[in-house]
């Protein structure tokens, strides 16, 4: 019998759409694990357990130190300011869920986003696009202004926060190579350097409240798996869609995490949806059904003067 080798299939032939698939599910069972140890730990101790926990991985992974992924002159402040972001955002995203429903805080998180996809709606097509996503999203998010201000100052930071992810996060995917360097540092690469950075930023505040972890081994295996499952799978789906993707086309798609929650929460959580959580999802599949993304144009090689 002859046996047939089994080609491993790379990463650049999957569909933008599947890997954005993966990101969405992962995004929510991440907070699923960070709910349990919110009983043990304080707040910045989990998000610092999340960060670094990823930094680790990555960094174990990619090998950042390596010469092939030296980014190019300019790029150091994008990844530096990259980390930052993550760091941050990471942070006052647990610390508004800590006071507010998650439905509330994910609701405001999309506010920038949305405006990051209507900004890329240059056509009607694209236009109702975008309408019936907002419209799925008004529907699937019960948005219930309580009063809890310091936790809607913090879901609106996490917002902000969010819209640089995307800015920053889709500029490290399309970066181009540093001069002299030998093959192209993909954008998983420099989400490695952005990690650690990350976890360089959390640290002061985050390991004093984490460090009861270190002394129950099923807490800090957790708090490793919050990260596996929020900052390193996600992020790096999200840096292959970015790769292939407009950013107002990747925006609009983050539209479909309310749904992706809904669908979690009825399979991890026996939580039925309701006839409004599925007209909210069908109408935010059907925004991304109908959005178009532009085709890129040809570029014109420039001449080289004499």
């Amino acid at each position: 019998m002859t046996r047939t080798a089994t080609v491993p299939v790379p990463a650049s032939s999957v569909p933008a759409p599947v890997l954005f698939g993966v990101s969405a599910v992962f995004h929510y069972v991440g907070p699923a694990l960070a709910v349990l140890l919110f009983a043990h730990l304080d707040v910045l101790g989990v998000a610092w357990l999340r960060i670094a926990g990823a930094a680790v991985v990555l960094a174990l992974w990619r090998r950042p130190w390596r010469t092939r992924v030296r980014p190019a002159r300019g790029q150091w402040r994008d990844l530096a300011g990259l980390g930052l972001v993550l760091a941050a955002m990471n942070s006052v995203f647990y610390l508004a869920v800590a006071r507010l429903p998650l439905s509330t805080v994910a609701a405001i998180e999309f506010l920038g986003v949305i405006g990051l996809a209507a900004a890329g709606a240059r056509t009607v097509r694209n236009v109702l696009a975008l309408c019936l996503a907002v419209g799925g999203v008004l529907v699937l998010t019960d948005i219930r202004l309580t009063g809890e201000p310091l936790g809607f100052g913090y879901a609106f930071a996490n917002s902000a926060l969010f819209v640089l992810y995307v800015v920053l996060g889709h500029r490290a995917a399309n970066a181009a190579p540093a001069p002299g360097v030998r093959g192209r540092p993909g954008g998983i690469d420099r989400l490695a350097v952005a990690m650690v950075c990350a976890a360089l930023v959390a640290t002061p505040a985050g390991i004093g409240q984490a460090w009861q972890a270190f002394t129950h081994p099923v807490w800090l295996l957790a708090g490793v798996g919050v990260g596996l499952c929020s900052s390193v799978i996600p992020y790096v789906a999200d840096q292959l869609a970015m790769a292939r993707l407009r950013r107002s086309t990747f925006a609009l798609m983050l539209t479909i995490l309310p749904a992706t929650a809904t669908a979690v929460g009825l399979i991890v959580l026996a939580q039925r949806p309701t006839v409004p959580d599925l007209a909210g999802i069908a109408l935010v599949a059907a925004g991304i059904a109908v959005h178009q993304q532009a085709r890129p144009q040809a570029r014109t090689p420039r001449k080289e003067p004499s």
